[in-house]
């Protein structure tokens, strides 16, 4: 379903959500004060415009009381995404997700109003740590829960060729296969008689210290 969608803030991950917003079909329009920003970013999205989102008076002067939902990107000092958000709910936008860089900056955020707090560099932090020492087949990693954890993989050597089931992964390493990617097919709880082919890629559930041993 399409939405609409207003991403303030156009450094590097306000300008990124901004262009997969507009791919995947969403009206976006994108702000910033820095018009470098906005016009390297306006050939990707439906809107674009220089203006200073801490202003309510500027907001409201660029529809943003007709969007749906909202995503604050500013980084650096806290200020401006606080007041953004304010800003934001104030004239009724309905989802606000604000970026915090800290667990202080993020309660403020949740107290002005923000619907959702994310922390992009400490996810991306923790992401790195549990596949920095990892083979080289293992793609990625998502945390789920604590000490829990999905991860995404290509098949070891051995595995080729051999059934989901003949590798076991439940019995022989207390992973769960939840998905196997063969080039755009995807199949969710694949079956223990499919056959991992190279350049496979499958997506195991489980503790992190039985994900760990994929790097063993």
């Amino acid at each position: 379903m399409k939405q609409s969608v207003i991403v303030i803030g156009l450094g590097r991950f306000g300008a990124a959500a901004a262009r997969e917003l507009a791919a995947l079909g969403h009206e976006v329009l994108a702000i910033d004060r820095d018009e470098e920003r906005v016009n390297d970013v306006a050939p990707d999205v439906t809107h674009a415009v220089q203006a200073d989102a801490t202003n309510e008076d500027a907001l409201r002067s660029v529809g943003a009381a007709d969007f749906d939902f909202a995503i604050v990107a500013i980084s650096g000092v806290t200020e401006p995404s606080i007041f953004a958000t304010m800003a934001l709910k104030t004239l009724g936008v309905g989802t606000v997700v604000a970026k915090a860089g800290s667990t202080l900056h993020g309660a403020i955020l949740e107290r002005v109003g923000a619907d959702r707090v994310v922390y992009p560099e400490v996810d991306m932090g923790r992401r790195v740590s549990h596949f920095l020492f990892s083979a080289r087949h293992v793609i990625d990693y998502l945390d789920v829960a604590p000490g829990f954890g999905l991860v995404k993989v290509h098949p070891r050597g051995e595995h080729v060729g051999r059934t989901l089931g003949e590798i076991d992964f439940p019995g022989t390493m207390s992973l769960t296969p939840v998905a196997l990617r063969r080039g755009n097919k995807v199949t969710v709880n694949p079956d223990r008689t499919e056959r991992v082919a190279t350049g496979d890629e499958l997506i195991l559930i489980g503790l992190d210290a039985r994900l760990a041993s994929l790097g063993d």
